[in-house]
């Protein structure tokens, strides 16, 4: 199957203080959207990559540029209204992998996961949701909940769609994920520093389960 990535950084980053970008916000040395790339880079599964930017991120479209992935500038209307601008523009007509770039502990394998999940499904699109425990389980608030088959559940900034019918209603596989990869968004410097938190304390764990 191929597939491509299309990473959603438009941000404008209010919550970071400064004219910050939020993909540009720094998360242990990096910024947001390389580590993001880096992910889809290190997926085995991903063809291409597209990073989606608007007039308010424009160090964000410099970085990704220096990352040799195809950038796209759209209008800013919104997520949905920019996600069809940019499937369109880049005449993309196959299965499509969104993803937000605010997700600081996204890797390549998980990536594949989800792919592979998609792949088995036989539906056009696909969905990642987070159930509600999932924020409590790792110290997190959750926001913007929506209710599925009686649980609420908050989505991951994980999609795919066929971009073929990108102005139908298409119908999707609904997965559930605890995996820090999804849970973990940085919609502020708090979010980045309960990341960063995370990843150390489990480094640290895994070092000493080798001793």
């Amino acid at each position: 199957m191929h597939i491509v990535a299309l990473i959603m950084a438009g941000g404008k980053g209010t919550r970071f203080g400064g004219d910050t970008e939020k993909p540009m916000a720094k998360f242990m040395g990096k910024p947001l959207i390389k580590r993001v790339i880096e992910a889809t880079k290190e997926s085995k599964k991903i063809t291409g990559i597209y990073v989606a930017v608007t007039a308010y991120s424009p160090k964000t479209a410099q970085e990704a540029a220096k990352a040799s992935v195809k950038v796209i500038e759209t209008n800013g209307q919104g997520y949905h209204a920019d996600v069809q601008q940019a499937i369109q523009e880049a005449n993309l007509t196959g299965p499509v992998l969104i993803i937000s770039a605010d997700l600081p502990l996204l890797n390549g394998e998980f990536l594949d996961e989800i792919i592979e999940e998609y792949k088995e499904s036989g539906k056009p699109a696909l969905t990642v949701m987070i159930p509600e425990e999932a924020f409590r389980e790792y110290g997190l608030s959750a926001v913007s909940l929506y209710e599925h088959e009686g649980k609420m559940y908050a989505v991951s900034g994980i999609n795919i769609i066929d971009g073929q019918r990108i102005l139908e209603e298409q119908e999707q596989e609904v997965i559930t994920s605890k995996r820090p990869e999804a849970v973990f968004t940085a919609n502020s410097l708090k979010d980045l520093e309960s990341a960063k938190n995370y990843l150390l304390r489990t480094k640290r764990g895994s070092k000493q389960n080798k001793d």
